[in-house]
């Protein structure tokens, strides 16, 4: 690592975090640790030492903080854990940021804990699995999805003990801030004291990657060989995290599953969400301090009531200078390895998802909306679509286009094509295809059914995958995929057919089905139709 490098992070978190510090101590780090007793493993981390549990075949750690608690330093990078005497249980999963329900499908929902509903501003924790604490494993950090504003590490579908014990690696998880706690942007209201309040979900992310850097050791992992990965919002913490400065050297490999983030938000159009905000509220855009007193319940509910109010990641001067791919990829991703991909009907992810078998005529109405063109040109694109997929009936092939119209195929696509622009690092492309037989097989291949293959948890998640005997096989070359990414930067091992890098010739891509495919531009004539459509 670079020292000179590290050393400014450390100074630019500690800066960030002075503000707010003497307010933000963690309340159960700023106690002696609770001594339970008990015969788990006991490691030493820069903050104390954690009692741990045996969990199958790793060793697991819940609940480890790795930040101070939020609560009265609302708005405010998080301030460090102060350390501890004796000896912490690490034994259960800690709350999760405050949120709303999602609308997942009920198959994915039900994998996600009743407590996430009672999230407080105490939840900058995290989760290590690992199968000993000797060693120089590759370590991967995992965030989870629900967009910017919900969803936690505590899903069972995140669990990392099938991965960490089959793949030999520790696998952590994180839980952040979120939505208006992690991602309103009060920067340019409140003053000095909130001068540095900007993306403050996102440097949580970066202190949970310090916490790594500073502990991987301890854990039997490398902290010179980290993997960031995530799906849907996860996907888009860690593109993000490609373009932050403060991030530079924390971590060394990227996975971004159905999710991006070409473009962040500009400061003004995000100071307007704030302001509109504030006035649901009852008060004036100078009165962030009153802000911080609101109560939670009332803050979710001013942001579902609030349409101008957009909760990303936000362009700041310090920690996110620019859009990290737009209009090309950032420098800051030169020389980090990059492995990219989505689902072939993410659409399906959504309780709302409309599933009515339409006509020929009612097929061209679904891709004219989803393109936003006229009837001629989506008529063309459907020609297209029905000649290259003549199987597939006219619901599959809305969903299909649907899918290939939305930011969950157009953002990572946009990334791997300005990351593999730079030449400075391999891009691996892939397309999973593998179609779940839940719900007679309605949701397809989803938004979120990925996820269970490649943490090797697909008999957790039997209520997403079904029971047959293809899952494991599967799981077993994507997670060896992931693995072998989290290695060395290059995904292949004897399971999969050899995959290339992607670039804008072959677009190599790999196909993960019951049968593995690397194919070069696949349906490149539907991705040449949908360039050529232009907005009605």
């Amino acid at each position: 690592m670079n020292r000179k490098f590290d050393s400014g992070r450390r100074s630019f978190l500690a800066t960030s975090a002075a503000a707010g510090f003497y307010i933000a101590t963690s309340k159960a780090a700023d106690v002696k640790a609770g001594v339970k007793g008990g015969s788990g493993p006991v490691v030493d981390t820069a903050s104390g030492k954690l009692r741990g549990a045996i969990d199958g075949k790793v060793m697991s750690f819940k609940g480890v903080p790795y930040g101070a608690s939020t609560e009265g330093a609302r708005f405010l990078p998080a301030a460090r854990v102060q350390p501890w005497t004796g000896v912490r249980d690490a034994l259960e999963l800690g709350p999760a940021s405050p949120q709303v329900p999602s609308n997942l499908i009920p198959e994915a929902m039900a994998l996600q804990p009743k407590s996430d509903a009672n999230g407080t501003e105490d939840c900058l924790h995290l989760n290590v699995w690992t199968p000993g604490t000797k060693g120089k494993r590759p370590v991967m950090v995992w965030f989870h999805g629900g967009g910017y504003s919900a969803g936690s590490s505590n899903w069972r579908l995140y669990d990392g003990a099938n991965l960490a014990a089959k793949q030999d690696l520790v696998v952590v998880t994180v839980t952040h801030r979120l939505n208006v706690f992690g991602y309103l942007h009060v920067a340019d209201l409140g003053g000095a004291k909130f001068a540095n309040a900007a993306n403050v979900g996102m440097l949580d992310c970066i202190q949970a990657l310090q916490w790594v850097h500073d502990n991987a050791a301890s854990f039997g992992g490398d902290p010179s060989n980290v993997t960031i990965f995530g799906q849907s919002g996860g996907g888009g913490k860690v593109t993000a995290l490609l373009g932050m400065p403060p991030a530079k050297g924390l971590f060394h490999r990227v996975i971004a599953m159905s999710g991006s983030l070409v473009r962040a938000t500009p400061r003004d159009r995000a100071t307007q969400g704030t302001t509109a905000l504030m006035a649901q509220l009852g008060l004036k855009p100078n009165e962030v301090d009153k802000l911080q007193q609101v109560p939670v319940a009332d803050m979710l509910k001013a942001m579902r009531a609030t349409q101008a109010l957009q909760l990303s990641p936000v362009i700041d001067t310090r920690a996110l200078p620019e859009g990290p791919f737009d209009p090309v990829a950032t420098a800051l991703t030169e020389g980090i390895p990059l492995m990219i991909g989505s689902t072939e009907t993410e659409v399906t992810w959504s309780v709302n998802t409309d599933y009515t078998m339409p006509d020929d005529a009612g097929l061209v109405r679904r891709a004219k909306q989803a393109l936003r063109t006229d009837d001629a040109a989506a008529a063309k694109v459907v020609a297209v679509y029905r000649k290259n997929r003549p199987k597939p009936s006219n619901l599959d092939l809305a969903l299909i286009i649907e899918t290939d119209a939305s930011n969950f195929r157009t953002g990572t696509d946009t990334i791997a094509e300005r990351k593999a622009a730079l030449k400075k690092a391999p891009v691996y492309k892939y397309y999973f295809q593998w179609y779940s037989p839940v719900r007679e097989g309605k949701p397809r291949s989803y938004h979120t059914l990925d996820i269970p293959f490649v943490l090797n948890n697909v008999d957790i998640a039997q209520a997403m995958t079904g029971t047959g005997p293809d899952r494991q096989p599967l799981s077993d070359k994507m997670s060896g995929a992931w693995a072998a990414f989290a290695r060395s930067g290059n995904p292949n091992h004897k399971g999969l057919p050899q995959w290339s890098p992607f670039n804008s010739d072959t677009r190599a891509t790999m196909i993960f089905n019951n049968e593995c495919r690397a194919v070069n531009d696949p349906w490149k004539e539907e991705r040449m139709a949908r360039a050529e459509v232009r907005p009605a």
